[in-house]
């Protein structure tokens, strides 16, 4: 049995094991388990990240609807809270979000920003514990197991320290969620966002997960759960019961891994480093374009994005790869492979432009991303040889611009091809 309930706002231990509010500061916010102080893996996930940030520096929007997206034609990529009490949700086509909450404040996404934030809350959490694995710029999994000698408290309380600390220091709030492994820890941190603290012990597992939707785990997505409808596996429990043979002709090989998470199983560990499967950047138009000469000059400064990107990451590309959304929202990607490591711009481009030339036959586009994958150390990039000299200048060339933009701002040079006027 765990110890008496502790106060998430003000940390003080209730005095009795049933007080339904903290005597010292009046919070109901009291986090009690049978499990708590034995649970050692977390999923940390940052409230309505890009909108919480934006709040935060703009205190007049605290109470109102903020939507991060781009433009009429964009997607949602976050809603706050308030938004989302009028049903918009993140990846929503912006014209309809808009239809849901007219009244909303449209934020364009401001990727520095976020990502200034977002390291400031893995620094914190990198106090905790070196087991820190980042799923994306606003969450990560934590292994705390052995750390209640060093921070004098179990991990739960650890962790309550730890989202005091995020909202007085950074100004936004996380949610998080504690279990025994990962899977169940990522489904905790869902149950009572925004600036939820949820717990799934051994002992309820099972039960738990029973009559949840089998779409809650992971790998069993809109396709495979219609699968599975056609032999009347809706719910978790069901996947227990099942034959396996039925269920690897529904899931293929991965049938037996989804069968021990239904049953609570999860024996990944938390890794401190995930590799970067890819860089990349898109945009999505205000009308649909067609032509090549239109595309082109936008594809260059997506170019430009992912160049930045890699450099500050330390990484180089050796494939390349476009994508092109139609008006249809079809979705096609072309990919150039083995290419020599670059980190430059125009390294980047010129493949994708070539592949660009080769997909414009006419076809309304909506969307246009470009995206380097097969990633390296940035220290094998553009070294040159006897066969390629010029890519050493082109190396240089680009510092030289770098610099004179880290300076003076994003627009004080700009190549002529990105003042190209569109066609009409």
């Amino acid at each position: 049995m765990s110890e008496a309930p502790f106060c998430r706002d003000c940390l003080t231990p209730a005095a009795e094991s049933l007080a339904s509010r903290c005597k010292a500061c009046g919070s109901p916010r009291l986090l009690r388990h049978k499990e708590r102080d034995t649970l050692s893996i977390a999923h940390v996930d940052c409230d309505a990240f890009f909108a919480a940030v934006e709040k935060r520096d703009d205190p007049s929007l605290a109470d109102k609807p903020v939507i991060i997206g781009g433009g009429k034609r964009g997607v949602v990529s976050t809603a706050c809270y308030v938004a989302r009490t009028f049903g918009v949700r993140s990846a929503m086509p912006m014209f309809q979000a808009l239809k849901l909450c007219p009244h909303a404040t449209v934020i364009k996404p401001n990727g520095e920003k976020y990502r200034k934030a977002g390291h400031e809350v893995r620094q914190l959490m990198l106090e905790l514990t070196p087991l820190v694995e980042p799923v994306s710029i606003d969450e990560a999994f934590l292994d705390l197991t052995g750390t209640e000698r060093l921070h004098h408290g179990s991990p739960a309380l650890t962790l309550a320290r730890f989202a005091h600390k995020v909202e007085k220091e950074i100004g936004i709030t996380i949610s998080v969620g504690l279990s025994y492994n990962k899977f169940l820890a990522k489904i905790a941190s869902d149950l009572q966002k925004p600036r939820g603290f949820s717990i799934i012990g051994r002992e309820e597992a099972a039960d738990f997960l029973a009559e949840k939707p089998v779409g809650m785990i992971p790998g069993i997505g809109a396709s495979a759960q219609a699968r599975l409808a056609k032999v009347d596996v809706t719910q978790i429990a069901h996947l227990r019961d099942i034959p396996l043979k039925v269920l690897f002709e529904a899931l293929g090989r991965d049938a037996q891994r989804l069968v021990r998470l239904a049953w609570g199983e999860d024996t990944r560990r938390v890794t401190p480093e995930r590799e970067t499967k890819g860089i990349s950047a898109e945009t999505t138009f205000e009308t649909d374009l067609r032509s090549f000469e239109d595309l082109e000059p936008i594809l260059w400064r997506l170019s430009e994005k992912v160049s930045r990107r890699m450099k500050a990451a330390g990484l180089a590309g050796r494939s390349v790869t476009l994508k092109l959304k139609d008006s249809e929202f079809r979705l096609a990607t072309r990919t150039r492979s083995g290419l020599a490591p670059t980190q430059l711009a125009a390294r980047l481009f010129e493949p994708a432009r070539q592949m660009l030339k080769a997909s414009c036959d006419g076809t309304a586009f909506r969307l246009i991303g470009i995206g380097a994958a097969d990633l390296c150390d940035g220290a094998e990039a553009d070294q040159g040889d006897l066969a390629d000299q010029t890519v050493v200048k082109q190396a240089h060339m680009e510092a030289a611009i770098d610099r004179i933009r880290d300076k003076f701002g994003a627009t004080a040079l700009q190549k002529g091809i990105t003042l190209r006027k569109p066609q009409r």
